[in-house]
């Protein structure tokens, strides 16, 4: 639920209309599969591993453990600067979005509301976060499902009161945009940014599986259910879209672009329902893209203070860091987190934007490299896991397509990065900045790797010294009770209500 939940963001509601203009309807689609794939086979291999070991750091500490203590740190620091700077990013979105409605409101008040709101649902723990997360993620997930409903009904006639049928992939430049093959292909793969960014936040699944009851059947079924997710929040959304507008609506590119405050009415969403003649439209989407901003909120702050919280125990970042309070709550991470992000805020609005501007490109590039180097602990986890002579029964979890699910997704992050970087290269007119700024957050990341190497003199892990235990037994022996808890959660329900609450539980 909290990978779903952090995963629906204003990115699909937003971003998705831009990926349909620059590639076409067949395009977006295409983008969203590819970066979809990824994701799903990023995310197997991610719950192959928290399964096992759930572990607080998560990745982060699978770098250390599996790999080199100086990929644990690059990871780390990246992944947590990562969700710090989205925390100013999404307080700041949330600001402009109640401006729609009162455009006098000065934008730091709104957005201290905010911060204020976000630290006291982290200060409650785990479980009222949980539980919150869970409902605004039903209201997004509802959103997702009466679109893709109503688009379907406005492209057959049904609402509206035009038939569109399949007329949007015919028009001059569909259903791919390009002249050449080689055009198409750039446009494709330059636009999986658009999905890349719609789907950030998956990965939340491995980190929040070090707190949750019984990992070994939770994150397992997570994992199972985020296939069809993804096909049904994020594929049907994208093709009803492509459906029911032309590519070459210029709102649909403008609503990427658009400031937060005028981002509602021309959203690709809004359109469809206007289409569809449903008074408020511009109202509900903006409310619910407040909805998606104070999850995504909640979700940043979680991540950045438990990857710190993690670093410090692992001696990577200050001792400070790992102390928690009574409901497990990092309170130190929590402040520091806190004090960057408003930091961070006040030079977005005082200044001109070109530092913060900077900051954001640098955790675009930085994600991307993360999710690689998820698939490159799980090739050394199991490469630990054979040379140990460890038999796979043992897994609570086994990612399918292994081990060619990791090269396939390592294959498709070198391919988005070098199209990006093409696409900036090949630009006219020719921008170095833009080349720069595509790039920034690489040298970053390996420098951080190769100065922790070179000062505490890592070496790569030997699969034999891989430690695949630590952490693990004191879970396993909680987990059997767990799991016969919640098998009997249900039982004594009528049937038609446990079917109910199933299929509730599958879709949310």
């Amino acid at each position: 639920m909290i990978a779903i939940g952090g995963t629906i963001g204003t990115g699909i509601f937003l971003s998705s209309g831009g990926s349909v203009a620059g590639a076409g309807p067949l395009g977006a689609l295409i983008s969203y599969s590819i970066v979809g794939t990824m994701v799903f086979f990023i995310v197997t291999s991610l719950g192959e591993m928290s399964a096992y070991l759930p572990l607080p750091g998560a990745f982060t500490t699978f770098g250390s453990r599996f790999v080199d203590p100086a990929l644990g740190f690059g990871i780390g620091i990246g992944y947590a600067f990562q969700w710090i700077i989205t925390v100013t990013i999404e307080v700041t979105a949330a600001g402009a979005f109640l401006q729609y409605w009162w455009p006098n409101l000065q934008m730091w008040i709104p957005a201290l509301v905010f911060i204020i709101i976000l630290v006291c649902i982290t200060l409650m723990g785990v479980r009222f976060f949980g539980e919150l997360e869970y409902w605004l993620s039903m209201i997004k997930v509802l959103t997702c499902v009466v679109f893709i409903i109503i688009g379907i009904l406005v492209d057959a006639g049904a609402v509206g009161g035009r038939t569109i049928g399949g007329d949007n992939w015919h028009i001059d430049g569909a259903p791919i945009v390009g002249d050449t093959a080689r055009e198409k292909t750039v446009n494709i793969f330059t636009n999986c940014v658009y999905a890349f960014f719609s789907f950030g936040g998956t990965e939340l699944v491995g980190i929040t599986a070090g707190e949750s009851a019984n990992p070994a059947k939770a994150v397992p079924k997570a994992i199972r259910h985020t296939f069809w997710r993804i096909m049904l929040f994020y594929i049907l959304s994208v093709a009803v879209i492509g459906l029911c507008i032309p590519w070459t609506d210029p709102n649909l590119i403008n609503s990427v672009y658009a400031s937060n405050n005028s981002a509602a009415p021309i959203a690709p969403f809004t359109i469809v329902f206007k289409m569809a003649n449903l008074p408020g439209a511009d109202h509900a989407i903006n409310a619910v893209l407040l909805t998606a901003v104070l999850s995504a909120g909640q979700s940043s702050f979680y991540a950045s203070t438990r990857t710190l919280m993690a670093m410090a125990r692992e001696g990577k970042m200050p001792a400070i860091f790992g102390r928690v309070n009574s409901r497990g709550v990092p309170l130190y991470a929590l402040a520091f987190v806190t004090l960057i992000s408003c930091v961070a805020f006040v030079a977005d609005i005082v200044g001109t934007g070109v530092v913060f501007t900077w900051l954001v490109n640098l955790t675009g590039m930085s994600a991307l490299l993360t999710w690689m180097s998820i698939s490159v602990i799980h090739l050394r986890f199991r490469a630990a896991f054979k040379a140990q002579g460890r038999s796979l029964s043992d897994l609570p979890y086994i990612a399918p397509f292994f081990p060619y699910s990791c090269y396939l997704s390592i294959l498709l992050g070198v391919m988005i990065i070098f199209m990006e970087g093409y696409n900036s290269v090949t630009a006219d007119p020719f921008d170095a900045v833009g080349i720069v700024a595509v790039f920034v957050g690489a040298p970053v990341f390996f420098l951080s790797i190769i100065i922790w190497k070179i000062y505490h003199k890592t070496k790569l892990v030997p699969l034999l010294e891989v430690d695949l235990d630590s952490g693990r037994p004191s879970l396993i022996k909680g987990a059997s009770k767990a799991a016969e808890v919640e098998q009997d959660e249900f039982a004594h329900l009528p049937l038609w209500k446990r079917i109910g609450l199933k299929a509730l539980h599958f879709v949310a």
